[in-house]
């Protein structure tokens, strides 16, 4: 079976446990790059529609994986976040933002 997709690290030790045989390759950064965004999309569809809360953890661990790759620092991109906090809001309120009328 073909995958062609970005797998944790210790997947294809696990796999040969299993007696499978699993084919693999070191990916380019260009690609890698290319399949972190692909699980990123990959794990949020699965969170969406599971509602699992490994799913989250796997989200977590590919934001991580981007910070690494592209040098973001973990705690600018926290501060960040509680800018924004502090700016527009999060999102506890549940308000859902139904039309803007424009006063005339």
């Amino acid at each position: 079976m073909k995958y062609n997709k970005l797998v944790r690290d210790k997947i294809p030790d696990v796999l040969k446990e299993k007696g499978e045989t699993p084919v693999t390759h070191t990916a380019t950064d260009e690609e890698y790059w290319k399949k972190l965004k692909e699980k990123l999309k990959e794990e949020v569809a699965e969170f969406v529609s599971r509602e699992d809360v490994e799913y989250l953890a796997d989200i977590l661990e590919i934001i991580n994986a981007i910070c690494e790759f592209k040098k973001f620092d973990p705690e600018m991109v926290e501060k960040l976040r509680k800018e924004k906090i502090k700016s527009k809001g999060g999102f506890s309120g549940k308000i859902i933002l139904d039309e803007i009328k424009i006063n005339v």
